[in-house]
């Protein structure tokens, strides 16, 4: 009998165990699962879309929220809301600094001009640092706003420079090693246009007079012809017009820079490119589908029933 007793309470005993090894288990798995929850939840807060590369990120903000990106033709497209301000946020995801050559409309958001990506003047950007480019660099301590407008009132417009309207690109240089930073003063900044009126009268100073006779006529036959090529070249853009979008320069804002000296990779590290344009321009790109006339007319009609489910109200 206490043979039974025992093999009885030892089989207990057993039970008692691997159940408790069993609860111990599934504990652990839950914990487990816990502590993987905010992994979760943190990848789905920054899953929102950003135009990136090589982990390169440029994002377009207005009132300091990023405007939703559309992938269409290899590109990404964003809306652009007429009059409003906006900024460029760009990020570095490298441990060593970066430099980012940052074009707007074809002109670069330091001096406007229109060059290479290598050759531009360009933004430093700290080890895993983020900047935001607000407007057109006007001095070492201004700046003035990017805002949305037509292509007719567009600061590319006012400097005569058309042919690339409607893009923000960014190229980002790695840097070769460290550099101790030195100050550097700049040369007094320019406006393309005014360069090339200054070189052209400079050429014209220096420029032997024209001879009397046959030379003199020559020399004014291949300055026309210049001046009518140089015509039929302008005129194979259109014309700019009030429908389409650009970026204009607005009102004066403190944006303190220092220049600096850095020993940049040759070789791109990576390339974004923005296209902008307004809601009419994006539906006929077919990049959002066409708004149809009065959706909550059709949505109350759509609801509409024969019957209600009980009897019919009094009138008073």
């Amino acid at each position: 009998m206490w043979r039974k007793f025992l093999t009885g309470l030892s089989l207990m005993t057993a039970i008692a165990v691997l159940a408790g090894l069993s609860l111990r288990y599934g504990s652990q798995k839950v914990q487990a699962f816990k502590a993987a929850a905010p992994e979760a939840t943190t990848d789905e807060f920054y899953s929102e879309p950003v135009a990136t590369e090589n982990g390169f990120a440029v994002e377009v903000l207005v009132d300091g929220r990023p405007l939703q990106e559309y992938a269409a033709r290899g590109r990404r497209y964003i809306e652009a809301l007429e009059n409003a301000e906006y900024e460029v946020r760009i990020h570095n995801p490298f441990g060593t600094r970066v430099a980012v050559a940052l074009s707007v409309d074809g002109l670069n958001s330091i001096d406007a001009r229109h060059t290479s990506a290598w050759d531009a003047h360009k933004w430093v950007i700290d080890p895993y640092g983020t900047i935001s480019v607000r407007g057109w660099q006007m001095s070492s301590e201004s700046a003035r706003r990017f805002y949305f407008t037509t292509e007719r009132d567009s600061y590319a417009a006012k400097l005569g420079q058309t042919a690339n309207l409607g893009v923000i690109s960014a190229v980002f240089f790695r840097e070769r090693r460290p550099f101790t930073i030195l100050p550097v003063t700049p040369g007094e900044p320019r406006p393309p246009y005014k360069e090339r009126d200054e070189d052209r009268t400079r050429d014209d100073r220096s420029a032997p007079a024209p001879k009397s006779g046959s030379a003199g006529g020559a020399q004014t036959a291949n300055d026309t012809g210049r001046e009518s090529a140089k015509q039929r070249s302008v005129q194979s853009y259109p014309a700019p017009d009030d429908e389409s979008a650009a970026t204009g320069i607005g009102r004066s804002v403190r944006n303190d820079v220092q220049w600096i000296k850095m020993d940049l990779d040759s070789r791109p590290a990576g390339e974004i490119m923005i296209r902008y344009e307004y809601r009419a321009s994006l539906v006929r790109l077919g990049i959002i589908p066409r708004d149809y006339p009065r959706p909550q007319v059709l949505d109350r009609r759509e609801r509409a029933q024969g019957f209600e489910p009980r009897y019919c109200p009094q009138p008073f």
